[in-house]
């Protein structure tokens, strides 16, 4: 036996090596990629059990998990796709709760904008940048504050769609576009650009953007995925989702 394989099975014989072997997979919407890194590590931390974090649209997860991507947790960022996976027998039964309530933010780096709301009513072809509204739940949200505001059909040829909320703020970030619609969190969460403006977008503009989380069936280990969500649903892990600048639900809905 070389000293390759020696080792590997001497680090199988240690105690606690098991442990420290489990690995979960969590698909994330891109949006609470930054604070599912915080989260991740403070699990690991307590529990020694690694986390894989794969991040992308909600809409695009979806997919994947639809057609058996190995997650063994989906943190989305509707509450559409985990209840039609739930309805298609796709989750572990009860796993299905809300993490966060996300918010929208209209945001500019431009410095020639001082006041956003102005300058979204005064666009005159320039780019605001949205999520898909057809995947990204943000962009759907971001499409309903729009028509509230009479604004859809003036500001549709102007838009920069981007895949996911991160790729949106990327683009008001860039230049590649004047504004952005964005969501607050990434907006404000470290290391994220100083914008020249930024307005709150009304809560009552939009459907509430209710953030779920469920355990997918299949997943790798259903306990461990229980321990994980049982620890995103403890005080430690809401005030990291609160200073993420998420909203939270009470705990008894």
């Amino acid at each position: 036996m070389n000293a390759r394989r020696l080792l590997a099975v001497l680090l199988l014989l240690l105690p606690g090596f098991a442990v420290a072997a489990e690995q979960l997979t969590i698909a994330v919407a891109s949006n609470f990629q930054s604070t599912a890194r915080q989260l991740a590590a403070e699990f690991t931390r307590q529990s020694g059990v690694a986390v894989r974090i794969s991040a992308g649209s909600t809409g695009k997860l979806y997919g994947q998990i639809v057609n058996g991507a190995p997650f063994d947790i989906f943190l989305a960022a509707d509450a559409e796709r985990p209840a039609l996976l739930e309805e298609s027998g796709r989750t572990v039964p009860g796993s299905r709760f809300t993490y966060a309530i996300g918010t929208l933010l209209l945001w500019s780096r431009d410095p020639s904008v001082s006041d956003c709301v102005q300058a979204l009513h005064e666009l005159n072809g320039s780019k605001l940048a949205i999520a898909n509204p057809e995947t990204a739940p943000y962009g759907r949200a971001a499409r309903e504050f729009l028509r509230a505001e009479g604004l859809w059909d003036i500001v549709e040829p102007s838009l920069v769609i981007g895949e996911n909320i991160s790729q949106a703020l990327q683009f008001a970030a860039n230049g590649g576009a004047r504004l952005g619609l964005v969501a607050s969190a990434q907006a404000r969460g470290p290391g994220a650009p100083a914008p020249s403006c930024s307005w709150p977008v009304p809560a009552d503009s939009h459907a509430p953007i209710l953030q779920q989380a469920v355990i997918v069936r299949g997943a790798n280990d259903a306990k461990l995925a229980a321990r994980f969500l049982e620890f995103l649903q403890g005080e430690q892990a809401r005030d990291i989702i609160a200073a993420s600048g998420y909203l939270l639900r009470e705990q008894s809905t």
